[in-house]
């Protein structure tokens, strides 16, 4: 089974997560990369029109991707991961899950949170993404140390 790690990381903490899972698992990396990055003043939570303020409040928000052609055929699995914003995942992961196509692949999502739980962000893609085969979510806040995979 062919395994990828996708990520997408505002302050590196998911990147260092991600990188600690493909390791383990020994499987491709891959950054997803918004076409304009975020700044500091973007990732202001506490700023309700900061860019992320403005782009999680809005459910048709849909942030351009750098890159938009990478092949995925190859995954039988595919780990999504993200920071939690919101309680879900930020909405670039909804512009990257709408640009390829995943059907038929198993997909585990994982995140990063100060103190959420992944739980509404597993919720809400199986919701909004009912074709896609959404294996389970993992919260990566301490070691990781993924037995099953």
């Amino acid at each position: 089974m062919k395994k990828i790690v996708t990520y997408f990381s505002a302050s590196g903490v998911t990147a260092s997560k991600a990188k600690e899972l493909s390791e383990e698992m020994k499987a491709d990396l891959y950054e997803i990369v918004p076409e304009t990055a975020y700044t500091e003043a973007d990732l202001d939570w506490r700023d309700k029109n900061s860019r992320s303020s403005v782009e999680m409040k809005d459910l048709s928000s849909r942030p351009a991707l750098k890159e938009t052609d990478h092949d995925f055929s190859a995954y039988d699995e595919v780990w999504i991961g993200f920071p939690i914003w919101w309680y879900t995942a930020p909405t670039i992961i909804n512009t990257f899950v709408e640009t390829y196509d995943f059907t038929g692949k198993n997909i585990v999502l994982f995140a990063t949170s100060g103190g959420s739980d992944i739980t509404k962000a597993v919720d809400a893609f199986r919701k909004n993404y009912p074709a896609l085969r959404i294996e389970k979510g993992v919260l990566m806040n301490g070691g990781v140390r993924v037995t099953k995979y």
